[in-house]
């Protein structure tokens, strides 16, 4: 039986294939068989995590709260210099400069990522915004986020700041940043599940050495991650515990 592997749903579409050479990286690296699954939602990739058929997960911070401690997940490793912020955009005409110009009603437009929902919730606090007093739909992308401020389907958008930045020029200059988090310590990170943590060891020493290869260093690119940095325990339980002060 192979091990399954899993990303979370919020990747850019132009780094799938990335995902796909990395497997393959790890499986040579390895030497064992590992199957990815990509899922189109949060909530289908979550049921399945629940019923134990994921062994590795490249997870957002709010699902790694669940993994480690509910699932006994380990972090093997964060990529470097990639923090995960949240920012607010909304059309490049809209009459908002600042935050505290939105008006309650507005529609927003959010995903189901959990982390960057609740720290655009907090960023909309100094407007007096709260779902008691705006309207929201969900989509399955920031992409979609965007055709929906650009269609004037919604006032705002939270967008993960990476995602937002993969955008093309074209999308990005029809949008306006009102404002950017500054968290710093909010990030993805690479997770181990029990089956697969015998290989613990041997996974981190090929993973913080990939950049030195050549190969390595393309898969890397391709996934645009730099490279990848030890995450030790007290970290993860740092991002975590911050995880869950934000989601209170």
């Amino acid at each position: 039986m192979p091990f399954n592997f899993t990303v979370s749903p919020d990747f850019a579409p132009d780094h799938m294939s990335g995902w796909f050479y990395f497997n393959t990286w790890m499986q040579r690296q390895l030497g064992t068989d590992i199957h990815l699954e990509l899922y189109d939602s949060f909530e289908a990739q979550r049921a399945d995590i629940r019923a134990g058929k994921v062994d590795l997960i490249y997870a957002n911070p709010y699902d790694a709260a669940m993994l480690v401690r509910e699932m006994g997940f380990k972090a093997v490793a964060r990529p470097a210099k990639k923090r995960d912020e949240a920012l607010i955009a909304v059309p490049a005409d809209s009459a908002a400069q600042k935050v505290e110009d939105l008006m309650p009603g507005l529609r927003l437009a959010t995903t189901a990522d959990p982390d960057v929902h609740t720290i655009g919730m907090i960023m909309l606090e100094p407007a007096d915004l709260d779902a008691s007093n705006i309207t929201q739909r969900e989509y399955d992308s920031y992409i979609l986020i965007a055709k929906a401020l650009l269609r004037g389907e919604a006032d705002v958008g939270f967008f993960l700041k990476d995602g937002f930045l993969e955008l093309s020029d074209l999308i990005r200059k029809q949008m306006r940043v009102l404002v950017s988090s500054q968290i710093s310590v909010v990030h993805h990170a690479l997770l181990v599940g029990p089956e697969l943590q015998p290989r613990f060891d041997e996974l981190q020493s090929k993973l913080l050495t990939m950049h030195e290869d050549e190969k390595g260093a393309g898969v890397l690119e391709s996934m645009a991650i730099n490279g990848w940095e030890r995450m030790s325990e007290e970290q993860t339980e740092f991002m975590i515990d911050l995880i869950d002060t934000l989601t209170v």
